[in-house]
């Protein structure tokens, strides 16, 4: 079962009760590891949409590279969260997911731009859950 901590995700032992800290040894003899990913500026523009949104966006995404996408960065005018909105503002996201759609669907032609665009609809759809379990109050590892 996982926790949240000041802010930090931490492990804690359903059995024993305790909870364990990041770095410290737990009863079991194991070490809490936290791991953080770091995503560049045009994955963190991808923004947190209702689910049925995210799912038509990477249905497009799979059949119409790109599109799904190009969709996706209107979303962000209409109040949909992002974790650069805080740093670059609503319209620097909004002209990076354009970037990231138009980047999706240059390439297309040689593979590389479907294949991103089916993984950006993937991470749509990643986001969208992980926000309705958030905003359901259950846990995030279900």
């Amino acid at each position: 079962m996982a926790q949240k901590e000041g802010g930090r995700r931490v492990k804690t032992g359903d059995h024993l009760g305790a909870k364990a800290i990041a770095g410290a040894p737990t009863a079991g003899g194991g070490v809490v590891v936290e791991v953080r990913e770091k995503k560049g500026s045009l994955r963190a523009a991808i923004p947190t949409m209702p689910f049925p949104l995210a799912v038509i966006c990477l249905f497009l995404n799979t059949f119409i590279p790109g599109l799904g996408t190009f969709i996706s960065a209107f979303t962000v005018l209409c109040g949909a969260r992002s974790e650069l909105v805080s740093q670059r503002g609503v319209c620097c996201v909004f002209w990076l997911n354009v970037a990231a759609a138009f980047i999706q669907i240059l390439t297309a032609v040689i593979m590389v731009g479907w294949i991103m665009s089916i993984f950006w609809g993937m991470d749509m759809v990643i986001l969208a859950i992980s926000d309705g379990y958030r905003d359901q109050g259950l846990p995030e590892d279900v």
